[in-house]
């Protein structure tokens, strides 16, 4: 059974579930990517085992998620636990070294979307045009921020929002203030 640990979710292995499946990998083989049982991999999965630090930075790195992601968010009270997700409680997903700070707003990975809460730093951009099986649609809350989507160039004012369908994209903030937009993401990729 597994104690009380404040430093993990307690949606590990339902995260780690969903996201293993939405990038249609099996459970034997990511078990046999990390050296590891099917046996041992599934117990991590129903929350029955816990990895180490070491397993972590190994799945995530074979997901294609950063390590913060899996363990260093605040867990929810048992009440709200699936339900809310505060301020203060938002796990991050990391920062690039291109000026994106992103958190996770959903509750976790197990809904057929999530929703991100990005800033994009002044005089930031992204390093590669990104292009992911994904429906995505954004609402700028504050800043301006410059979109290029299958060769088409927008600039975006606060209230204003966007969609893209698994087309080629790249985000630029060439402005002195940081954006910031809300993004639904379907399916999850983080």
């Amino acid at each position: 059974m597994l104690q009380s640990d404040t430093t993990r979710p307690q949606t590990l292995g339902a995260d780690l579930r969903a996201l293993r499946k939405v990038r249609g990998i099996t459970l034997a083989e990511l078990a046999e990517s990390l050296g590891r049982s099917v046996g041992w991999l599934s117990q991590v999965e129903r929350d029955l085992s816990d990895p180490s630090v070491t397993d972590l930075r190994h799945i995530a790195a074979r997901l294609g998620v950063p390590v913060s992601m899996l363990f260093a968010h605040a867990p929810a009270p048992a009440d709200e636990s699936g339900y809310i997700v505060r301020t203060g409680a938002r796990r991050p997903i990391g920062s690039s070294p291109a000026g994106l700070v992103e958190e996770l707003l959903s509750p976790d990975l197990t809904d057929d979307f999530e929703m991100v809460h990005s800033t994009f730093e002044p005089h930031s951009r992204i390093g590669e045009v990104v292009t992911r099986a994904t429906q995505e649609v954004g609402y700028l809350v504050s800043g301006k921020l410059d979109l290029v989507i299958s060769g088409r160039h927008f600039t975006i004012d606060p209230g204003d929002s966007f969609r893209i369908r698994g087309e080629p994209f790249e985000w630029i903030n060439p402005y002195d203030d940081p954006a910031v937009a809300i993004w639904v993401i379907a399916p999850p990729v983080y």
